[in-house]
């Protein structure tokens, strides 16, 4: 008689996408050059689109998740380059979601590395954590001299539409810059378990729906602070300057407002300070 076959238990299918981009130069006449792609690999489920610019824009790299979202024990990996004298923009073709987990993190690592005198921006949408979800995300920048860096990334706690907040999971957020002396800035953000204590602690996040980070690095970041400061107010926040040379500004409040004053400070920046069309992408507004 046939013996019996033990099942084996279900295992999960698990996404693990990346992307390594590379923006470099090539002469445009006889004394000018254009920023021209350089390298593009990608692995699915990530994809990176192209559109074509809006007239005065650098090249747009718009990154897409063909997955439709991230579950508990996916893994991303997304590397992006600009070499010297490059100019480029990155964001995302929607906000990114991280559904409820079983009990796997999603890990994401970004890494960012700008020779001399290129600018980057890297403007990903939101990222939606719904309530359960499990986020292990790292972000590095290597900035050579004379390099900007314009960054934002936006936190939003729960489906806001919904009416959904999350109470319990896991967020850990951590950032690293470095220039040619070494570390230049460093943050992190760790929250687990009871979330919707933490997230509703009056001396805390006081029951905002969002988070919003912005950084500028390089050229004359330090006036844009005041610049900041004087925009209409559609979310609590604040800009400081952490040392020479960058800029730090965060907003807390409803997702909404966060998105407007987010997106106010990328437009007010990219053009003060990266000599862009005073319009955000076109990413940012459908």
């Amino acid at each position: 008689m046939p013996r019996d076959t033990p099942s084996l238990p279900g295992r999960h299918q698990r996404a693990d996408g990346a992307f390594d981009l590379v923006f470099g130069t090539a002469p445009r006449g006889p004394s000018g050059q254009v920023t021209v792609l350089r390298h593009l690999y990608q692995q699915s489920p990530l994809r990176i689109l192209f559109p074509t610019p809006e007239p005065g824009e650098p090249p747009t790299a718009a990154l897409l998740n063909c997955a439709g979202g991230l579950a508990g024990g996916d893994a991303l990996r997304q590397a992006v380059r600009l070499e010297a004298g490059a100019r480029a923009t990155l964001s995302t073709a929607a906000a990114e979601k991280l559904y409820r987990s079983l009990g796997p993190g999603t890990r994401i690592d970004s890494r960012i590395v700008l020779d001399q005198g290129a600018v980057l921006e890297w403007i990903p949408q939101e990222t939606i954590l719904f309530d359960g979800a499990r986020l292990d995300r790292r972000l590095r920048a290597d900035l050579a001299p004379g390099a900007m860096l314009l960054a934002a990334e936006t936190l939003v706690f729960g489906r806001a539409a919904r009416g959904e907040r999350m109470t319990q999971g896991l967020v850990r957020d951590r950032w690293r810059l470095h220039g040619p002396q070494g570390l230049l800035w460093a943050d992190a953000l760790a929250l687990e378990g009871d979330l919707g204590a933490a997230l509703q602690a009056p001396f805390g996040f006081a029951g905002a729906e969002a988070l919003g980070t912005l950084l500028l690095a390089g050229g004359e970041a330090e006036a844009g602070r005041d610049l900041l400061r004087s925009l209409p107010e559609a979310a609590p926040g604040g800009a400081t300057i952490p040392r020479p040379g960058l800029l730090l500004a965060r907003w807390l409040g409803r997702a909404a407002d966060v998105r407007q004053a987010v997106g106010a400070a990328i437009l007010a920046l990219r053009a003060a300070q990266l000599g862009l069309p005073a319009r955000l992408p076109r990413l940012w507004t459908t």
